[in-house]
């Protein structure tokens, strides 16, 4: 019972400082995606100028345009603007949704995170707390979440274990079955 009540102390406390180290990852992120976004606009700039010059600023017209050519290279360079226009709304989305509170962040990175920004984020990965109200209320939160499923996962295991050390009982099948049963008191049968 003592190792029990350490261990579980320990898994508390654990849970916690891991479950705040969340938001400085989320943060690092959201400075990754700002950054391709950055690249991404200033790789655009001088075929946003093309554009504005001669299809009314209209990007979409200049990519269309390169595309219809019969120019293999010139097709490729339209093609490669697309993928570049594509990004940049990808980016765009992604940099909006993490400007919200913190549950709504992490839900972003469940459900929409681009993995290869995500696995550069985490080689990259510096561990940082936070003490701002809405990151320690994170935190806790987590924490005592992650520390509540180890606390029912150990009941269970306990249990289980506990079960499988009564085993099945050893008295032989004959008086199993009488057990409990009360001895009849009644003499020997009379004629």
């Amino acid at each position: 019972m003592i190792l029990r009540g350490l261990f579980d102390r320990i898994v508390l406390v654990v849970a916690i400082f891991a479950a705040a180290c969340i938001p400085s990852y989320i943060q690092q992120y959201k400075q990754r995606v700002g950054g391709h976004l950055d690249q991404v606009v200033r790789d655009l700039g001088p075929f946003q100028e093309i554009a504005r010059r001669y299809h009314g600023g209209d990007i979409h017209r200049l990519i269309r345009h390169h595309l219809a050519s019969a120019d293999p290279t010139f097709k490729a360079e339209g093609d490669a603007i697309h993928k570049m226009v594509d990004a940049e709304a990808r980016l765009r989305a992604a940099s909006e949704a993490l400007n919200a509170g913190v549950w709504q962040q992490l839900r972003y990175l469940l459900t929409s995170a681009d993995p290869a920004i995500a696995r550069a984020t985490w080689d990259a990965y510096v561990p940082a707390f936070s003490f701002t109200a809405d990151y320690v209320l994170f935190a806790l939160g987590v924490g005592v979440s992650i520390w509540l499923l180890f606390l029912v996962a150990w009941i269970v295991v306990a249990r289980v274990i506990a079960l499988g050390r009564r085993g099945p009982s050893r008295a032989p099948m004959g008086a199993r079955s009488s057990a409990g049963s009360t001895p009849s008191r009644a003499g020997p049968p009379r004629r």
